[in-house]
């Protein structure tokens, strides 16, 4: 395995969850020029009930992981033209896929939200957002059935913070990819004529940068009632009327108070969207402002 060749992540497990985040591996592989490198995590949380249980081989298991993982990489490699790396880890496993994120430098986490096992009880809820928050790279996080091949609409949401240029950037990368729409979209609560007026012109602007990057793009601003939707819900409703591929957030991180803070609309877009979601964490600037989605 090369350090210094891109690599994407994908914690695999061999249910059909971790295998359809894999699936959608195969075309951002091909456009990083880069590595995959498939690991499996021996949870060590799951050793601790062993004394009341049959001692289990734990090199037997190993080897059995092993001829898994190496006959799923060939077939890829085979099929797909894409070189395949393979670890075997035992730890907990947000930690170990954090410690071999870093390890292979990887430009980018893919992982199924559920699984038939060790993913299926880690990766929902609150837990999975440790790994959104900790990953110095962007995850993509994918809960519902097998998503359509290839990728035509990109959900991008912008508030009246200073807009990061990496969600944007990454969003122009992957429209570029896939020859997708960006669905610039903004959430409204108020009829306020000065906030209306500034949302208008900020999504103007980004509209104006993504077209001018020749891609398409599309602007839209979304009522919503306070009180009785949430800007997440709203998201992510927005995000299946215009039947979108993948939703991109910005995750948040407040420096020295809260160094591994996800904002709340982040946490419930993650938890509640059927459709996959890149999560972003943004480099931590002084005086500058992050959307929080």
């Amino acid at each position: 395995m090369n350090s210094s060749v891109n690599q994407i992540l994908i914690p695999i497990d061999f249910s059909d969850q971790a295998l359809i985040a894999l699936d959608q591996s195969y075309n951002l592989a091909r456009f990083y020029n880069a590595e995959l490198t498939l690991l499996y995590v021996i949870d060590e949380g799951s050793t601790m009930n062993r004394m009341f249980h049959k001692p289990i081989d734990e090199e037997a298991m190993k080897k059995e992981i092993d001829a898994k993982l190496n006959e799923l990489a060939t077939d890829v490699n085979k099929k797909h033209n894409v070189k395949v790396n393979t670890v075997i880890a035992k730890g907990h496993i947000y930690d170990k896929i954090l410690e071999v994120g870093d390890m292979i430098n990887a430009k980018m986490i893919i992982m199924g939200t559920h699984g038939s096992v060790g993913l299926k009880k880690r990766f929902i809820g609150s837990n999975a957002l440790r790994v959104v928050k900790e990953a110095k790279c962007p995850v993509v996080t994918i809960k519902g059935q097998h998503p359509r091949e290839g990728c035509k609409n990109i959900v991008l949401p912008i508030d009246l913070t200073k807009e990061s240029r990496e969600k944007v950037n990454y969003a122009i990368e992957l429209g570029k990819l896939y020859g997708a729409t960006i669905r610039v979209v903004s959430v409204l609560f108020t009829l306020d004529e000065f906030v209306v007026n500034r949302l208008t012109r900020q999504m103007d602007q980004v509209k104006t940068f993504i077209k001018k990057a020749d891609v398409k793009c599309t602007a839209e601003m979304v009522k919503a009632i306070k009180g009785h939707e949430s800007l997440s819900h709203a998201i992510v409703d927005y995000a299946s009327k215009v039947d979108g591929d993948l939703i991109m957030i910005m995750t948040q991180q407040e420096g020295e108070i809260t160094p591994l803070f996800i904002g709340s609309t982040a946490q419930g877009i993650i938890n509640n969207s059927d459709i996959p979601v890149m999560s972003i964490v943004p480099v931590v600037k002084r005086d500058i402002e992050f959307t929080p989605y």
